[in-house]
């Protein structure tokens, strides 16, 4: 055993006990079906991580105008429900818990991706200097249009429909995905929301997206199931705010407020450097959401244990450690060395580089 021991500490999360603190962050790896049915290999890949304390799935699109990259899953139909039963199964099997993570990307697609090549969709029609992946490589994103009162709706009925799905696959849960410059981000965030309905100007009305997505998944899961991600530093995408503590102050205490199942941060985006500017903005923030609070972004064993002993946070998710070592808890439990990663494989492909990395075990 590690001095790491309390990342061995199991955290309650509601009625949900994860045995450790080491929590696998979800993942896009481009490997679905173009359909966004998941592939027979993400059965392998899953399981072989059931010992984190909780798997939050790859990023998983809520419709088909929630796409924004070429083959990632989607949780919106009866394939997709078929697709992912396996996967849940198999962790299930293992001894593992499985969340999904429900995104809707707005306006950070292209219209290549999107049915009958139509334009992306988000708070207003600005948009985005950033770049997606399509079947031609890397494109600029397209520009959007801004959801009208009937595609609100239809965006709040698909989080509910995909909320289902998720529950119908054989998920525990499911994590709102609030962060990294996605539609929910781009609502709440005002350089990209210059709306003047009830769905812009005040923080309250910026949030208002965000806030009835979750009661959508709430009225399907109990609250205590559904976890969201939020990115408060505003490092992806084309995304801003003109305040960010004062957008995030009202956003922690709303999602306090809902006794969610956690609050998961991206508190550092990889290869960027953090300010202390930023440093504190994070622990001024941090006290303002009472529930379970899930870092992520630049950890390894020891500062996750050093920050879980300090009360900042109370796991941590990781993501490209996960990526090339399937039996990363026990790799910190005992201080062995890591895989090295092999970046190339990241996004797309097949097996190699997602289910062959191998674990301390041969036997595996």
């Amino acid at each position: 055993m590690t001095e790491y021991s309390n990342l061995f500490e199991p955290l309650t999360i509601g009625t949900l006990t994860c045995p450790n603190r080491v929590w696998m962050a979800p993942l896009t790896r481009n490997r679905s079906q173009s359909d966004g049915t998941p592939r027979a290999m993400a059965a392998k890949y899953y399981r072989q991580r059931a010992s984190a304390g909780l798997i939050i799935s790859e990023a998983t699109q809520i419709s088909a105008m929630g796409k924004g990259y070429i083959d990632t899953p989607g949780i919106y139909d009866d394939a997709h429900v078929e697709g992912w039963k396996p996967i849940t199964e198999a962790v299930h099997a293992a001894g593992g818990r499985i969340f999904c993570q429900l995104w809707h990307v707005g306006r950070i697609s292209h219209v290549s991706l999107l049915p009958d090549n139509r334009q992306p969709v988000s708070a207003s029609a600005i948009a985005a200097d950033a770049q997606t992946f399509t079947a031609n490589g890397f494109e600029p994103t397209s520009e959007p249009v801004a959801l009208d009162k009937d595609g609100i709706a239809q965006t709040l009925d698909d989080y509910e429909n995909a909320a289902r799905s998720a529950k119908a696959a054989g998920f525990d849960g499911v994590e709102v995905h609030g962060a990294n410059g996605y539609l929910l981000d781009q609502f709440l965030q005002d350089g990209t929301n210059k709306r003047e309905d009830d769905y812009g100007g005040s923080v309250d009305n910026r949030l208002r997206l965000l806030s009835e997505a979750i009661d959508r998944a709430c009225s399907v899961f109990p609250a205590d199931r559904v976890g969201v991600r939020l990115s408060p530093l505003g490092q992806a995408n084309d995304i801003s705010d003109s305040d960010r503590e004062a957008t995030f102050s009202a956003a922690y205490r709303a999602l306090s407020d809902k006794n969610l199942a956690y609050l998961h941060v991206v508190e550092q985006f990889y290869g960027q450097d953090q300010s202390d500017e930023e440093r504190d903005l994070l622990m001024r923030l941090r006290p303002l959401f009472a529930g379970a609070y899930i870092g992520n972004g630049s950890y390894d064993a020891a500062k996750a244990s050093k920050m879980i002993a300090n009360g900042h946070t109370d796991a941590v998710s990781f993501g490209r450690p996960f990526i090339a070592n399937p039996d990363l808890p026990e790799r910190y439990r005992i201080g062995a060395p890591l895989n090295a990663q092999d970046q190339s494989s990241f996004y797309g492909g097949g097996e190699v580089g997602y289910t062959d990395y191998p674990f301390l075990d041969p036997s595996h």
